[in-house]
């Protein structure tokens, strides 16, 4: 019948880690929580660790979940096992939130909101840790479900003020998200610690050899040590991992238990939930005779048989199953799945009829392709993946069997798992498909090859699938034309594709109805600003199918191509507006960046600042890389060259093993801008350069001004003429007040008239660019001092120190103050500025609390909860030497 139940032993040899965990335990009763993740592997003594955590957790809730490798495709399955018995404190959540977990939890329909389930666990939580601490303990971290594992890492991130201790264990490698958090390796014992357990067990051993065998053999795995048998110290070793020969030792109890004491546990075995209401009844359908089997199985101390089915530990679960015959294994689904209820859970059902299928069954793999619509109404692409995956494997029609396979691959990527999508797309390579198919499948080679980022093939499959559909459906050509056009934008690698892009135009037939976009950048390709700059501003303004909202990368680099700003702006507002009230992060994220290089530009640091922390706070909360775009931008203007010079080198290093064409022209560009404030003029001169020679949208041109005053500088009097002839067809075309002030001052800078930097000033003063309007004055300020016009030039110079100085434009302040110097007048000091003190996300917090938001809107904004927010102003009251949010309002540079 095998071996009885034994007593958990004590925790020898524990010290360090126990010292860890009380450190964990004892931070958060105090207010200052933390996530810790154990790592060890199988039988290492993770779970014995939890298990003391857990029984000396007197006064605390507790929570508990467990991963399970039978539902790592079911969505948010793990974080609603652990949120369940706190479901009652949905209450006290905004209506959002709480909405977004019902949701999520399947306990009402829609979709769930991804952007915001992180931070409504995070308010669950606190909510149920405000009467007394709160313990999370999630075992087999390693099989969580990939929504449940980015939710507590996000959560895992921000407990630091509540009180709340997050505690994890995984068998190595951990997922990424959990592989950022804080670590705790569980190492084996040493042989001093090997014998002590084996002592306390009783257990044993035949001889001094046999223990020094089995210590070897253990490698300082407790479990090991007490489930492997001794050799009597002969024979060879065993190669088998320690894992692998615990599961052994598991399979070996079930040798002698009847034939329905097996089965039962082959059924527990394959059922994840550990429920009983599906076992007992499972049971009684296959005619087990539930008491003696029941009793026979828990003898051998695999499984307990209570309010929940357990199997002693997740190997043993393993073994049972795998020791299972195949026949058995069917067996056991395809009773699960009869007494699983369709209604309440139809996905499960789903799966075990999937599991149960030997074969092709058309049936089946429909009911899995429902399950996959629903699977994906509720935000769990992975789960929908793994649905449409099983439904193509038991399809039989050839045709339905690719169509399933190609959906799969899409769901794999909008899950992030793009070598599997891939090596579905490998499976239909050889299959026949139709050109849609065909343009498809091309399609999702494209997604695969950006969510590389090492992979320049993405715009080529792009185009290749534009080319399949061109003659039978153009408008659709276009379309993906578009797409790869837009898509390379949003990734930063548009260099060279427009190129390709206008090619697969220009050889395809045209789409009925009028020029679009695509042919207004056939026409800027071919015929210059001149005559497309009308077809873009049309385009942009297109009622029909507005391209600010189909395309907004597109559109905002169109926007800035013409040096349209205000354009731009409603733009940004757009993006901004919509991203908030749709909970869309690429949308919000896209706007604020784009937010920050205009505040940037207008000489408003402290909205620099606080939007590039949001930016980060949206980039954090969805598992994806903060944009780079407007910290560099914002560090070009603000002009501190060492600061600026390690952001550069660092983004330069990422965009070149990304190959981020725009990344790279933006740190150029962003070099040249802060040297020619620095008036290192060849520094500036080799940047600018490189800058213009990619010839990308919006960049190429701004950078122009750059490569104007850094050549008149360095007295390359052809390269700023040249600079300056494609500057102004550029901004002659477009017309606006901020394209032609800046032309008017590269002219004034090549040609010495005094004419063109009054020009200059003039437009300027109607531009919302603050940092052009004080170079504009800077620049002839310096003309006239140099022409001896000492009084005239001082009130131009003292303009663009002012701006330059409040602002923090650091770089052009030193450079207007020397001049100011060089007329023997003496600039004022700067008074110091309030987002100097502070961080990015101090900064962030400052603006939205001086603006009147509580610190529950502040939490919202930046995804962290309420109490973090005021420990973040605790933090700014000290530093600005404050007692009060009113006093806030009063500190400069913190308006709104």
């Amino acid at each position: 019948m095998g071996t009885p139940p034994l007593p958990r032993p004590a925790l020898i040899g524990r010290g360090d880690e126990l010292r860890r965990l009380g450190e964990l335990t004892g931070a958060a009763k105090s207010g200052r929580g933390g996530v810790l993740v154990v790592r060890g592997e199988a039988g290492i003594g993770k779970t014995a660790l939890l298990a003391h955590v857990r029984e000396a957790a007197s006064g605390w809730r507790v929570l508990e979940a467990s991963g399970s490798e039978f539902e790592r495709e079911l969505p948010f399955a793990a974080l609603h096992q652990l949120c369940v018995p706190v479901l009652d404190r949905l209450t006290d959540l905004p209506t959002r939130h709480r909405d977004a977990l019902r949701t999520a939890f399947g306990l009402a329909d829609g979709t769930p909101d991804l952007f915001r389930i992180g931070l409504a666990t995070l308010e669950l939580l606190a909510s149920a840790a405000r009467e007394r601490p709160l313990l999370g303990v999630v075992d087999d971290a390693q099989w969580l479900d990939a929504a449940s594992s980015r939710t507590l890492a996000f959560v895992g991130r921000r407990v630091a003020s509540e009180p709340i201790a997050l505690l994890l264990a995984l068998r190595p490698p951990a997922p990424d998200e959990l592989a950022e958090l804080p670590g705790l390796d569980t190492r084996g014992l040493s042989d001093a610690d090997g014998r002590t357990l084996l002592a306390a067990r009783g257990h044993q051993v035949l001889d001094e050899q046999v223990l020094d065998r089995l210590l070897a053999e253990a490698r300082g795995n407790p479990l090991a040590l007490l489930e492997l048998p001794p050799s009597g110290g002969f024979g060879p070793p065993d190669p088998a991992p320690v894992s692998t020969r615990i599961e052994r030792s598991f399979r070996a109890r079930l040798a002698d238990l009847p034939r329905d004491a097996r089965l039962l546990l082959t059924v527990a075995g394959a059922d994840p939930t550990g429920d009983p209401g599906l076992l007992w009844p499972a049971a009684e359908r296959l005619g087990i005779d539930v008491a003696p089997a029941s009793a026979a199985a828990a003898g051998t101390g695999l499984v307990t048989f209570s309010t929940r089915v357990r199997f002693c530990h997740p190997l043993a679960r393993s073994a049972v199953y795998r020791a299972a015959t195949a026949s058995d294994r069917l067996t056991a689904h395809r009773v699960l799945a009869e007494v699983t209820d369709a209604v309440a859970d139809p996905d499960r059902r789903a799966w075990h009829r999937a599991q149960a299928s030997a074969g092709p069954d058309d049936d089946v793999a429909e009911e899995l392709e429902r399950s996959a619509s629903r699977a994906r109404a509720r935000g769990g692409v992975v789960a929908a993946a793994a649905f449409l995956e099983r439904a193509a494997d038991l399809s039989r029609n050839g045709a339905v069997r690719v169509a399933r396979t190609l959906d799969a691959a899409r769901a794999k990527l909008a899950a992030g798992d793009s070598p599997a999508a891939a090596a579905l797309l490998r499976s239909v390579e050889n299959a026949t498909l139709d050109e849609f198919q065909h343009a498809y499948a091309d399609l999702l080679r494209a997604q695969v090859a950006f969510q590389s980022h090492t992979d320049d093939s993405g715009p080529v499959f792009m185009i290749r699938a534009a080319r399949r559909v061109a003659d039978r459906d153009p408008e659709l050509s276009r379309r993906y034309l578009l797409d790869a056009l837009e898509m390379s934008l949003l990734v930063g690698r548009a260099s060279g594709v427009l190129d390709q892009v206008l090619d697969a135009a220009r050889s395809s037939r045209p789409a009925p109805g009028p020029p679009d976009v695509l042919d207004a950048l056939i026409v800027l390709d071919d015929d210059g600003h001149q005559a497309a700059v009308p077809m873009i501003r049309k385009a942009l303004d297109e009622p029909s199918d507005p391209l600010r909202t189909t395309r907004p990368a597109l559109a905002l680099m169109l926007a800035a191509e013409l040096w349209d700003l205000h354009l731009h702006a409603e733009i940004v507002d757009w993006l901004i507006t919509e991203g908030r009230e749709s909970g869309s992060p690429l949308l919000l994220r896209l706007g604020l960046a784009h937010a920050g290089v205009y505040a940037a530009m207008t000489g408003d640091l402290g909205l620099a600042m606080s939007t590039i922390a949001e930016e980060e706070a949206i980039a954090d909360a969805t598992g994806g890389p903060p944009m780079r775009y407007h910290r560099i931008q914002l560090a070009a203007v603000r002009g501190r060259r060492r600061e600026a010079l390690e952001l550069f080198g660092r983004a330069l290093d990422a965009a070149t093993a990304d190959r981020s064409g725009l990344l790279i022209a933006n740190v150029h560009w962003a070099t040249a801008a802060l040297h020619n404030g620095l008036a290192d003029y060849p520094a500036a001169l080799a940047a600018a350069r490189q800058a213009v020679s990619g010839g990308d949208l919006f960049l190429a041109g701004f950078s122009l001004p750059e490569l104007v005053e850094a050549a008149v500088r360095c007295g390359e009097t052809a390269t700023a003429e040249a600079a300056l002839a494609d500057l102004t067809r550029r901004t002659d075309a477009a017309g606006t007040v901020t394209g032609l002030g800046v032309a008017a001052y590269c002219r004034g800078l090549v040609t010495g008239s005094e004419e063109e930097y009054r020009s200059a000033v003039e437009y300027l003063e109607q531009s919302p660019l603050t940092v052009y309007r004080a170079r504009a004055h800077l620049l002839y300020g310096e003309w006239l001092r140099r022409a001896g016009r000492r009084r005239d030039c001082r009130p131009h110079l003292r303009a663009a120190h002012v701006v330059f100085v409040e602002a923090g434009i650091e770089a052009f302040a030193r450079r207007a103050a020397d001049e100011l110097r060089a007329t023997g007048e003496r600039p004022r000091g700067r008074s110091p500025r309030t987002y100097d003190q502070l961080t990015m996300q101090e900064v962030h917090i400052a603006r939205l609390v001086a603006a009147g938001a509580t610190s529950n809107e502040v939490a919202a904004r930046l995804f962290i909860s309420p109490r973090t927010v005021d420990t973040h102003l605790r933090n700014i009251f000290r530093k600005l030497g404050i007692t009060s949010r009113r006093q806030l309002r009063d500190q400069p540079h913190l308006g709104t």
